[in-house]
């Protein structure tokens, strides 16, 4: 997508490290020309994602806890100060649910923790696109692509509750898609296969995951992080300019089949 982006600028939520797929999404936009900024979650990241936005030459690296309002309000104030209050891109690749409610019953998850999950999970992309509005609006139109998960519409063992907050999620793109619309502003999921990142090593059974879709998927290989910031990179660009309130899965067509 070499120029693909040119002129473009783009905020990039959820990157932790270099396997991440926000980042695989973030070198695909930089390759392509666009100008990123970065937030992180927390000390124990902030180096990680230091070190990478650098490659790229971003103006931006900041905080951002995205169960707090005031943090987000700030974040947009940052970004649009970084680039000229305008907005063109932004990538939502946040999403928590406790280690504990990730193994074990579905059933046995306490309400403080459930909440939690839809909150940072779900709630987080309203937040954001909200304030991502009027940046957008100055820009002339844009594009905001989230990350979501078969989980949110089937029942995946021992993906449990943030199973519930990825369909929260899932509905959450296509009324997002139609208020933003009029605005030029289009909204849109990438739905991955497994893929080897930090998050996926705090689900139970992972492995079993990947290795009954490299058996049942019609294309019966692994998803790459690559793959998905291909995908993603589409979404985002201008050819999809007709494209909004949909899901595009990069599951070597896992989704498709029956058993």
């Amino acid at each position: 997508m070499a120029g693909e982006f040119e002129g473009k600028k783009g905020l990039i939520l959820g990157v932790a490290n270099k396997r991440s797929i926000a980042w695989a999404i973030a070198q695909v936009l930089a390759e392509g020309g666009a100008q990123l900024a970065f937030t992180f979650q927390g000390e124990r990241i902030e180096k990680n994602v230091r070190d990478l936005a650098a490659t790229v030459d971003a103006p931006l690296v900041t905080e951002c806890d995205v169960r707090s309002d005031d943090d987000i309000a700030r974040v947009f104030a940052e970004t649009g100060e970084a680039f000229g209050g305008e907005l063109d891109l932004l990538v939502h690749s946040v999403a928590f649910a406790a280690a504990e409610d990730l193994e074990g019953r579905f059933t046995d998850t306490p309400r403080d923790r459930f909440w939690m999950a839809i909150d940072i999970s779900a709630y987080s992309l309203v937040a954001c696109a909200r304030a991502a509005q009027p940046l957008m609006e100055k820009a002339g139109g844009g594009s905001i692509v989230t990350m979501t998960y078969l989980g949110g519409e089937r029942a995946v063992p021992h993906y449990n509750v943030m199973g519930v907050a990825k369909a929260t999620l899932d509905s959450a793109v296509k009324y997002l898609a139609w208020d933003l619309g009029e605005r030029n502003i289009r909204v849109n999921a990438v739905s991955a296969g497994p893929v080897r990142t930090l998050a996926a090593r705090s689900i139970a059974g992972f492995p079993t995951m990947e290795a009954i879709v490299q058996e049942r998927a019609p294309l019966r290989r692994h998803v790459e992080a690559e793959d998905v910031g291909a995908a993603a990179g589409y979404l985002l660009s201008d050819a999809a300019r007709n494209v909004t309130g949909t899901t595009l899965y990069v599951d070597s067509g896992y989704h498709a089949m029956g058993m």
